[in-house]
């Protein structure tokens, strides 16, 4: 906060902004269904992340060829984030599920809408699998976790049990 002094008054500058600053919320509502399920944007804070600093030493520099002086290499020092890896839920394919099961599942465990429920279990059924999320490995985990305990499918007499699953890096 800074004072201006025009005119003769002292008066405080920039304490509305300050106020405002101080209302703002300071924690994320726990209330969301599935750790990786969207949210408002004003929900969203990131996480702290690390930095790991870089030292990278620089090549010796001659100060005169005669003499053949040199001085210390001056340390670059840089710093980078240290994020941690993503890694994708894999669907795998099956016979012994209908399109409609697949939908049903995608809508309830990762709250997809029912258009972006179809496109997997179109493209489950083409191509073999789908990536269904991509977060942080406990999400990954849980997410598949969640689709193994879906349970079998009521439309199809020969269904045993629930979708196959995998948890894979991303590359």
């Amino acid at each position: 906060m800074r004072t201006d002094q025009s005119r003769g008054q002292t008066r405080k500058v920039g304490h509305a902004r300050e106020r405002r600053l101080r209302r703002l919320p300071h924690r994320v509502s726990q209330s969301v269904p599935f750790p990786c399920s969207r949210r408002h944007p004003a929900e969203i804070l990131p996480p702290p992340s690390p930095t790991v600093l870089i030292k990278r030493s620089l090549p010796w520099k001659i100060v005169s060829d005669d003499a053949r002086t040199f001085t210390t290499p001056e340390i670059e020092t840089t710093q980078r984030e240290d994020l941690t890896p993503l890694f994708n839920v894999v669907l795998l394919d099956d016979d012994d599920h209908t399109y409609d099961y697949v939908i049903e599942m995608l809508s309830k465990i990762f709250l997809l809408p029912a258009e972006a429920a179809f496109r997997h279990a179109v493209e489950v059924d083409t191509m073999g699998r789908t990536v269904v999320m991509t977060c942080e490995r406990e999400q990954a985990e849980f997410g598949r976790d969640q689709i193994h305990a879906y349970g079998a499918d009521p439309r199809m007499a020969r269904s045993k049990g629930s979708m196959s699953a995998v948890v894979e890096p991303v590359a």
